[in-house]
């Protein structure tokens, strides 16, 4: 059974805590509180630089989403691109288990 990257991303949105966007997702990361950092494929490559960084130094996996920020800002339910997420805690949904 595949986990749908989609329908985990909707379940975390309804029953978890996260954080959207890319000065709260780099803070929560720096001081260690994110679980999971989801990034969009088209993330600036700065950002994405410090984001490996930071998620290294702290130990916390950085799935990359297939498709841009404008994708993955619609796929939240979102009228605006989103390109980093920090999960802090992922309720009921099952999108820890995607990092393996």
């Amino acid at each position: 059974m595949s986990i749908s990257i989609e329908r985990e991303l909707r379940n975390l949105i309804r029953t978890g805590n996260y954080v959207l966007g890319t000065k709260q997702t780099l803070k929560l990361l720096k001081l260690g509180k994110v679980k999971l950092v989801i990034m969009a494929k088209n993330t600036p490559p700065e950002i994405r630089k410090r984001v490996n960084y930071y998620a290294k130094l702290s130990n916390v996996p950085v799935i990359e989403y297939d498709g841009t920020s404008d994708d993955l800002g619609h796929a939240l339910g979102k009228p605006f691109v989103v390109s980093l997420i920090g999960v802090v805690d992922e309720g009921t949904s099952r999108i820890l288990e995607l990092i393996s």
